[in-house]
């Protein structure tokens, strides 16, 4: 599957992208329910309006990552998982956290932009 650098309302759910380089990609109202990201390096990546319900994101380079609007968590579907990842940088101002698996405590301490 060929992963453009800017990808707007595309179905990424349940797909296997373990280890995959993404960087600077820009995703935009894209489904990511259920996928499998770990180990992905997804430096500078932007993520706006996307589905990361009971996405796996453990040990993924999240550095100078970009959050706005997506949506973690649904009772019904389940939670994501962000365990062992790397969050340098990363930009999550203006995003709600709901019951992420491995959120770090203190992760505004260590150079993440939140609010």
């Amino acid at each position: 599957m060929s992963i453009l650098p800017g990808a707007t309302k595309k179905s990424f759910a349940g797909r296997d992208l373990r280890h995959r380089t993404l960087d600077k990609h820009s995703f935009k109202l894209c489904d990511f329910r259920g996928v499998d990201l770990r180990g992905a390096s997804l430096r500078g990546a932007s993520f706006s309006g996307c589905d990361l319900r009971d996405a796996d994101l453990r040990d993924t380079d999240l550095s100078y990552a970009r959050f706005s609007y997506v949506v973690t968590h649904d009772p019904e579907y389940g939670r994501t998982d962000v365990t062992g990842a790397r969050w340098n940088g990363a930009n999550l101002r203006g995003v709600t956290v709901e019951r992420v698996i491995g959120w770090p405590r203190g992760l505004s301490d260590s150079g993440v932009t939140s609010g």
